[in-house]
This record gives C-alpha cells, sequence and structure tokens, in this order.
C-alpha cells in the first residue's frame, strides 16, 4: 500500500469536512409518502482536504502525486482526524487537487477531495450502548484509576518468565 509521505505536513483542521455517501434508496409512492430502505451497508466518506507547503513539500507532494499514485487513481493509507481521533485511513484522489495557490513568500496552498474507502465511525454494535459511547472519557478514568489491576497484569513479566524456562523454544 503507498503510504502519504512522512515528510509532508498532515492536511489542515480548519475547514475539513466528511460527507458520507447516502447507503439509503428512497422510492416515491403515489400517496405522496415514501418508502425508504437500506440500499449499501458499505460505502465511501468524501473528505474535503487543503495542505499548505513550503516550496520544497509543494514540489515533493506533487511528484509523489504523479509518480507514485499515477496522477491520483491509486489508493493510500493517510493519517486522517476525525472524531474518532488520528487514524490511517485508505483513501483515493477524486480528481486533480487545486492548487498551487500562492499564500505568501514561498508559501503554498493545496486542496482536494479525497475518496475514504470507509467510514471514519466506530464499530458494529457500539450504537447499542450509546451511554458507553457519549461518557466514555469518564468510564477511560474509572477504568485506569479505580479498579484493582487483574492479577494476570500484576504477574505477567514472572508468568512470561516461568513460561519460557519451563518450555524454551526449540
Amino acid at each position: 500500500m503507498i503510504l502519504y509521505p512522512a515528510e509532508l505536513p498532515r492536511g489542515l483542521h480548519n475547514g475539513r469536512t466528511y460527507q458520507t455517501v447516502s447507503p439509503l434508496k428512497r422510492s416515491e409512492l403515489a400517496s405522496g409518502r415514501a418508502r425508504q430502505r437500506r440500499n449499501f451497508t458499505s460505502v465511501p466518506t468524501m473528505a474535503q482536504i487543503s495542505w499548505i507547503f513550503n516550496s520544497e513539500q509543494a514540489q515533493a507532494f506533487e511528484a509523489w502525486w504523479r509518480d507514485q499514485l499515477v496522477d491520483g487513481s491509486q489508493w493510500f493509507e493517510c493519517p486522517l482526524e476525525t472524531p474518532l481521533g488520528y487514524q490511517d485511513y485508505t483513501a483515493r484522489f477524486t480528481d486533480i487537487y487545486s492548487g498551487p495557490n500562492r499564500l505568501g513568500p514561498l508559501l503554498w496552498s493545496f486542496s482536494a477531495e479525497l475518496e475514504l474507502r470507509e467510514r471514519p465511525i466506530l464499530p458494529v454494535d457500539w450504537g447499542l450502548i450509546p451511554d458507553f459511547v457519549a461518557h466514555q472519557s469518564i468510564f477511560d478514568i474509572a477504568m485506569n484509576n479505580k479498579w484493582p489491576l487483574n492479577p494476570w497484569q500484576v504477574y505477567i513479566l514472572q508468568t512470561d518468565q516461568a513460561i519460557n524456562e519451563e518450555w524454551p523454544l526449540p
């Protein structure tokens, strides 16, 4: 998998938007009502991303887009911030980027729409326990500060050492 170059800055926080393609199919009925149902279970999310590069970074970005992404047609892994935090997402450009636009001495802006292969959303069944999701910071504090450690966690190094002495690798 092609990786977003670590030497280039991440996309800007300001102005970043995500729009999910609708997974629904809607049929208008003669009565004026509509019937609605799920058409797809996995749909892409479109992300509007902007970058600011210095001259060298702008050159590297354009060359990477042309040479490694074959003019933007290939999927790549890139770090993006979503409500889930910073994670790597599989994405591709939907079209050529906009830019370079000069911002000031040696600064250039670029923007583009990326198609994310998977929606940046919690895994299936987390919606069944919305209290845990809504209060996850409190739950995390309680789990780490208030609850005692499991004996397995306390003695894991001794257990590992004993197992390796008792059953050494060949």
